[in-house]
């Protein structure tokens, strides 16, 4: 029986279970990673146009350079994490003994990251409402010549009540979708592995809870 996308949504253990049977493919893996990498682009573009808009006044083109280096920076990274969960989660998984390629376990990662597609283009959609609230200090060419001015600058931007709300809402909505996926990993790894369903959630339990207590240590030191 072939299953869609909505199973591997709300039925992630039946669409691992018929994948299994499927030739290994990273294709449409990749898609839903690229995806998620032009939502977080999307999303790039909005806060580094921001930077650029304070560091224009001290050195005129300096904004494009810092908006595209956001948005390839979002793009790129989406892809360099999905390899980076992917061995945190393969080399666990030899803890408990599991057996199974890295390729089969890339390409059942890169289905688990769906959710959080979804997760950024909400982000998206919610920040096009704070951005405009968003004062941007101004710096004058001089001000290069001072860090301290420039680290208060940034600082004064970083904490704008309307930044600090956006940057609140977005690591809330990031959690809730990045535990959606984690629910879609456990099952991908159960079969990629051959893991018994509690260990599979160990492997992806732990780096998860790991990554979300560095997202609000980050979040609490802004």
């Amino acid at each position: 029986m072939k299953h869609s996308i909505v199973d591997l949504l709300i039925r992630p253990g039946a669409f691992f279970q018929d994948a299994m049977s499927k030739k290994e493919s990273l294709t449409l893996p990749a898609l839903v990673i690229l995806a998620g990498g032009i939502a977080g682009a999307m999303y790039g573009y909005l806060i580094g146009d921001l930077t650029g808009q304070l560091l224009n006044g001290m050195m005129p083109g300096m904004g494009t350079i810092v908006t595209l280096s956001t948005v390839l920076g979002a793009l790129i990274g989406t892809f360099i994490f999905w390899g980076i969960w992917t061995g945190v989660m393969y080399v666990f998984s030899f803890v408990f003994k599991g057996e199974g390629t890295f390729r089969r376990t890339l390409e059942f990662i890169g289905y688990g990251y769906l959710p959080q597609v979804f997760g950024t283009l909400i982000t998206f959609v919610i920040a096009l409402y704070y951005i405009p609230r968003i004062h941007v200090p101004l710096l004058s060419a001089a001000a290069a010549q001072n860090p301290d001015i420039v680290t208060g600058a940034v600082k004064a931007l970083m904490h704008d009540p309307a930044m600090m709300e956006l940057s609140q809402i977005a690591m809330i909505i990031s959690m809730v979708f990045l535990l959606w996926s984690a629910n879609i990993w456990i099952f991908g790894m159960q079969h990629a592995r051959k893991l018994s369903p509690r260990d599979a959630a160990l492997c992806v339990g732990i780096p998860v809870v790991l990554y979300i207590l560095y997202m609000v240590y980050s979040i609490t030191v802004m």
